[in-house]
């Protein structure tokens, strides 16, 4: 049974989330040019230097929009096991909602408000700088890459693989950053060169292996990890069902964990374009299911990876519980079969 602490942890989240929701949708979209200062800071260098994105700090004014202590935040955040989903340098609302998760997690109210409290317990025992300087490798290079990715399904079946079609595209879900934002950050560089040196954010593909059980919560858009005491002990934005394809309720299990799946499309689901017959779709980072498929025991439903990382917890799914392909791979890891998850509404 669920403990009263979580229940309430859960209840708190789905109604700041909600409020979010109604009061700053503009938080869960990508960056308009509603906000040009900001916008024009993204796009001056200097701003995004090594040595500005590691000692960004904290303070009781800061603006919204992009900004290198935010970039720093999201890699604090999912170093505390608190994914934000692709690392982009704004305070969106998967990024409010990772706050969230981390101050639960540290026995806070959870209002996903950056404070100094939240800041000094995110950088305790922090040795690591946030972001780096990576060199590219001829094997970065050597990764199979696709000329393009049709949308027809029918298409896509006839491909070798659905692999990546830019080096950016895969550099960016390697260090779990936004591509645009990857991009940006290194202004002038060229990302095809075998020996350029770009700024990369410092993750890490570790979670705690003491998963217990998992909540899935549609209401906030968030999968939590718990352990035996059902204390959430990681979190992840999530893309849950939709109305017309809503997720499964109740409680299920973990039936499979496949890596590098093919994707079965069955038009009896749903119906892509014109296809009406059965197709199979074959492996890769670009798959309508990216490259991981955690099976559920309800057939046809699992959580999986995504070929657009940047619109998780943003869109809509076909009843699955959708992650970056990052956090689903980490996941993966550390399940194993007959593992309980919970859809909590």
């Amino acid at each position: 049974m669920l403990s009263r602490f979580l229940v309430i942890c859960l209840s708190s989240m789905y109604i700041f989330s909600t409020y979010t929701l109604a009061a700053e949708p503009q938080k869960s979209l990508p960056p308009t040019t509603n906000n040009l200062n900001n916008l024009a800071l993204l796009n001056q260098a200097d701003t995004w230097s090594l040595d500005n994105l590691n000692k960004a700090e904290w303070s009781d004014n800061l603006e919204k929009g992009y900004l290198p202590v935010y970039a720093k935040l999201q890699v604090l955040l999912s170093r505390h096991y608190s994914s934000s989903g692709a690392i982009d340098g704004i305070l969106g609302l998967n990024t409010v909602k990772a706050i969230s998760a981390f101050q639960i997690m540290k026995g806070l109210s959870g209002d996903g408000i950056l404070d100094a409290n939240t800041w000094q317990l995110l950088n305790e025992d922090t040795t690591q700088p946030t972001f780096i300087k990576y060199t590219i490798t001829t094997q970065d290079l050597k990764v199979p890459y696709a000329q393009s990715i049709p949308v027809d399904y029918a298409e896509q079946s006839r491909m070798k693989g659905l692999y990546y079609t830019r080096v950016t595209e895969m550099l960016g879900e390697k260090f779990h950053m936004d591509e645009l934002f990857l991009q940006k950050i290194n202004s002038g560089a060229n990302f095809n060169k075998v020996g350029e040196k770009i700024i990369v954010a410092n993750v890490i593909n570790v979670l705690p292996n003491n998963v217990q059980s998992i909540i899935a919560h549609k209401g906030s858009k968030q999968l939590y990890l718990l352990n035996r005491q059902n204390k959430i002990i990681a979190s992840f934005p999530a893309t849950i069902g939709s109305e017309d394809n809503p997720s499964p309720t109740g409680t299920h299990a973990i039936g499979s964990i496949v890596f590098n799946p093919h994707y079965s499309y069955n038009p009896k689901n749903f119906i892509q374009g014109k296809n009406l017959k059965p197709l199979s779709l074959p492996p890769g980072p670009n798959n309508p299911v990216g490259n991981i498929w955690i099976g559920l025991s309800r057939p046809s439903f699992g959580i999986h990876g995504t070929p657009n990382p940047a619109l998780i917890s943003k869109t809509a799914s076909h009843g699955c519980i959708r992650l970056t392909n990052w956090d689903a791979n980490n996941l993966a890891k550390v399940l194993h079969k007959g593992l309980t998850v919970i859809f909590l509404e």
